[in-house]
């Protein structure tokens, strides 16, 4: 699974233009062939007994010095598995509808062996049988994102915002780093079973400090508040990057870190509580800047900021959580994936402009894009009976479920958001596809080609039966149930129906009042001041602002004192003044070696005077 897409990556990048032709292609085979790789390791799993279904491969022996014996190996259980099937599955759609999207770039070759690169390093991550091999695949990603967002390099602003999500997720590994020594300092091994074995042997201090690094990882990677400011900016990579990284790939890394060390997080409610905390504030921040955004995919970029949200406050509840976190990343990550390829197909009708205030009423133009579109669109709203529906709610009434104040705060946020993600993607919905047409006089809206749009109907249909096939018939809880154990039923203190007629009054309130707003009335072309927390919104809640005041600024300060200090100190002084102290102290000697016998004569006088003196002084 994880060699395929690695040879299509070195193939790619280095065999040249030789491989312009066909290497593309290449690239979409080998990652349909990591899926059914991954189909035939499933049914093999599916023969076992639900408590056998978890196989070890040892690949070789990393470092073996005294009693530390470091091995690289790989996990196939039944969560490594999920995540092997949706990022094969929805990444390899990706590469057909990237076959389409890049036809005319001249770098496509390029393109595709990064795609190969990134498939491979997450399908490492999420194999991994432990946190040293697991962090290859974190540092892989990171590496391969950092390419697929710069690869528009050429202009300074995408080459930036590759920089940004890079230098963003690095402070993360700091997080990361950290708790692999702990492990080693504590557990003395990296592996997955050794060290989830042994938590009850550890102070649960010490397992707070591991789980609240790790958070800080997952933070990062998930961009999950603080660490959430590089989301945004990086949609300036092709949009099939946006659907790989933001839908179904890297921004599930954290949430799979955190479901991964269950055993961890289980021992310390202290750090539990800080991971659904951190989800909470997540989910609420990203739908409130979504409602502000006009540019179709970094409102599509904080929505996924918002709904990782929702599965980060999943795993924090604990295991009333970690089964509907999953089963609400799977679903997400289809409708997610499919409305970045929709909006992907509304930039190729619209000459790549993303401003949704210069579209309106294409769905008479691109009628495929609009019908998958809306599908993907219901799901995400939580309409009954679509994808998102069933997985969504499930994190609702799970975080009504939670204790004492926890309840109120996690399920009233989770609720409350419900309804705005509701509002804010049916004005995304709205201001594309109704309304007045708002065209500028060159565009010429038209339809996809089917190599794009095939992909994008696969995902809708995806987004509408996939969450009553796999919840409803029960097959996707007994597939995770011996990773997680049996999903506890949970007892919300309101009322499962209440809970749900809530929801579902929210939903048609904020599609109602997106539709009064934008699917109706002539939207502005430019928009309007709006008020203060509009005015924040747009500009992400002054993320930068913060990082800025907090990090960018303190960080150019101290570089510009240690620059001075270098040239004042070390050069003018240490630098400088060595030279000088050398030269004055040869001037000296030199003067003393000046040839003249009289003068050697009295240097000696005086030597043997000095010693004569300190013999008789001694005595």
């Amino acid at each position: 699974m994880i060699a395929l897409p690695l040879l299509g990556a070195a193939i790619l990048l280095f065999g040249g233009r030789v491989t312009n032709s066909w290497g593309p292609l290449l690239a979409t085979v080998l990652s349909w062939g990591s899926f059914l790789v991954g189909v035939l390791v499933i049914v093999q799993l599916l023969g076992y007994g639900a408590e056998e279904r978890a196989r070890q491969l040892t690949l070789w022996d990393w470092s073996s010095v005294g009693d530390l014996d470091i091995h690289a190996g790989l996990l196939m259980d039944p969560l490594s598995m999920t995540f092997v099937m949706l990022i094969t599955f929805v990444g390899s759609l990706i590469h057909v509808y990237s076959l389409g999207y890049m036809e005319h770039d001249p770098d496509k070759r390029r393109f595709f062996g990064y795609l190969n690169l990134f498939v491979a390093a997450m399908l490492l991550l999420v194999l991994a049988d432990g946190y040293m091999l697991l962090f290859v695949g974190w540092e892989g990603v990171g590496l391969a994102s950092y390419l697929l967002i710069g690869f528009w390099y050429q202009n300074p602003a995408y080459a930036s915002a590759g920089n940004k999500a890079f230098i963003v997720n690095r402070f993360g590994d700091v997080g990361m780093i950290t708790a692999m020594g702990l492990m080693l300092a504590t557990f003395g091994s990296f592996s997955f079973a050794e060290v989830h074995g042994a938590v009850d042997q550890v102070p649960t201090s010490t397992l707070t400090i591991l789980g609240l690094l790790l958070l800080l990882a997952a933070c990062a990677k998930s961009a999950q508040f603080p660490l959430q400011s590089w989301l945004g900016d990086a949609m300036a990579g092709p949009t099939p990057v946006s659907a790989l990284i933001h839908a179904a790939t890297m921004v599930t890394a954290g949430v799979y870190l955190v479901a991964r060390s269950q055993a961890i997080f289980n021992a310390t409610p202290d750090a539990r509580l800080a991971v659904a905390i951190v989800g909470t504030i997540t989910l609420v921040m990203g739908a409130i800047i979504g409602c502000a955004k006009d540019d179709i995919k970094k409102a599509l970029a904080a929505s996924t900021m918002s709904q990782i949200g929702y599965m980060m406050l999943a795993v924090g509840l604990g295991p009333i959580g970690y089964m509907f976190a999953i089963f609400h990343l799977v679903t997400h990550g289809f409708f997610k994936a499919g409305m970045f390829l929709g909006a992907g197909s509304v930039m190729h009708a619209m000459r790549d402009n993303v401003n949704m205030r210069r579209f309106g009423n294409l769905s008479s133009k691109i009628k495929i894009t609009w019908v998958t579109f809306a599908l993907c669109w219901l799901a995400i709203i939580g309409f009954p009976g679509f994808s998102g529906w069933f997985s969504k709610d499930k994190i609702i009434e799970a975080a009504f479920a939670a204790e004492g104040w926890q309840a109120w705060v996690f399920g009233g946020a989770t609720l409350i958001t419900a309804g705005i993600t509701a509002f804010y993607m049916s004005r995304l919905f709205f201001m594309t596809f109704h309304g007045k047409a708002r065209w500028e006089d060159e565009a010429h809206p038209h339809e996809s080609p089917l190599v794009m749009t095939i992909p994008m109907m696969i995902l809708a249909v995806g987004a509408v039966v996939l969450g009553f096939g796999l919840w409803t018939t029960g097959i996707f809880p007994s597939w995770l149930a011996p990773v997680f154990g049996e999903a506890p039923h949970p007892e919300p203190i309101i009322p499962i129906p209440a809970i749900q007629i809530s929801a579902a009054v929210l939903m048609v309130l904020g599609a109602g009042y997106a539709w009064l707003r934008y699917g109706r009335d002539e939207v502005p072309v430019t928009a309007p001041a709006g008020n203060a927390l509009t005015k924040a919104a747009r500009v992400d809640l002054y993320q930068d602002d913060v990082n800025d005041a907090l990090v960018v600024s303190p960080a150019m300060s101290f570089s510009r004192t240690m620059v001075e200090a270098e040239r004042d100190v070390v050069d003018a002084g240490i630098v400088g003044g060595a030279p000088a102290a050398l030269s004055g102290a040869s001037g000296l000697i030199r003067r003393a070696q000046n040839g003249f016998v009289r003068s050697y004569a009295l240097t000696m006088l005086l030597g043997v005077v000095a010693i004569l003196g300190a013999v008789w002084v001694m005595q």
